[in-house]
C-alpha cells in the first residue's frame, strides 16, 4: 500500500539512522528505497541493510529530477518521501495505512543541533516539545506527505517557471493538487522528526547571499535563545 523513498545528498552519515526508523516500525511499509543522488556516500549501507532496494546515481541530478525519477519507479497506492537525515515515529506507517484520501499530512518534531532556526523561518507556528519543537500541519503541506501516487504522478515534480527555475518540489505537489480537487486529511500527532543540522547549511554555496542570510538568522536565533 505504501512506499517510502530515502533520499541522500550528503547524508551518509545519518543515513542508518533513518533507515532503522522504517525496519523498526509496528507495521512495514510495502517498499522501501534508497536513493543516494550522487554524493557517493552510502556505498556501506546495502551491507547493513540488504532488504531494501537502492539506487546509487554517478553524479547529481538535483532534487527535482532525483524525486521524479524516484517517483516513477512507484507503484504502490501510496508514497512518502523521507530525507535520509531525518526518522519516523516507530508508529508512523501504521498510522498512515488508514489513508483513504488523496493527501494525508501528519505533524513535525523539529529537533537536531539547529533546530532553533525553526523560530525565525516559520516564527508563532511551533511550541516546545520535550526540548524540541513541535509543528502543526494540520491540513497543511510538507516534504514528506503521504500521497496517492497516481495522482502524483499527473502531477510530477519537473515543473519549470518561465525563467527555467523549478518552484520548490513539495509545494508545486500540493498546489496542482488542490487545483485537481484532492482530498486531505490529517493526523494530529508529530510522526516525522525533522533533524536540523549543520550540514543543512554547508550544502549552501557560502558566496551566495541567501545562504549568508540563513547562517546570520541561524547565529541570531541561537543568541536569543542563550539570553532568553
Amino acid at each position: 500500500m505504501i512506499t517510502i523513498i530515502i533520499a541522500s545528498y550528503q547524508y551518509g552519515h545519518l543515513a542508518a539512522h533513518c533507515i532503522e526508523s522504517i525496519l523498526s516500525q509496528t507495521k512495514k511499509p510495502e517498499r522501501v528505497i534508497f536513493v543516494d543522488d550522487g554524493a557517493q556516500d552510502c556505498h556501506h549501507l546495502p551491507m547493513l541493510y540488504p532488504e531494501i532496494e537502492y539506487v546509487f546515481r554517478d553524479k547529481n541530478i538535483g532534487t527535482v529530477n532525483n524525486f521524479q525519477d524516484m517517483l516513477e519507479r512507484v507503484d504502490s497506492e501510496y508514497v512518502c518521501f523521507i530525507g535520509a537525515d531525518n526518522w519516523l515515529r516507530a508508529d508512523a506507517v501504521e498510522l498512515l495505512s488508514s489513508a483513504q484520501t488523496d493527501i494525508l499530512t501528519y505533524d513535525i518534531v523539529v529537533t537536531g543541533e539547529l533546530k532553533n532556526e525553526i523560530l525565525t523561518r516559520v516564527p508563532g507556528e511551533t511550541n516546545i516539545y520535550q526540548g524540541d519543537h513541535y509543528w502543526s500541519r494540520q491540513g497543511k503541506h510538507h516534504g514528506s506527505m503521504l500521497y496517492r501516487t497516481s495522482m502524483g504522478k499527473k502531477i510530477g515534480y519537473q515543473k519549470r517557471y518561465e525563467n527555467g527555475q523549478h518552484p520548490q518540489e513539495d509545494w508545486n505537489l500540493w498546489d496542482k493538487m488542490m487545483e485537481l480537487g484532492a482530498s486531505v486529511s490529517s493526523i494530529d500527532e508529530g510522526l516525522l522528526y525533522y533533524r536540523r543540522h549543520r550540514e543543512n547549511f554547508l550544502k549552501y554555496n557560502h558566496e551566495d547571499s541567501s545562504a549568508k542570510k540563513s547562517l546570520k538568522v541561524l547565529e541570531q536565533s541561537q543568541e536569543l535563545m542563550v539570553e532568553g
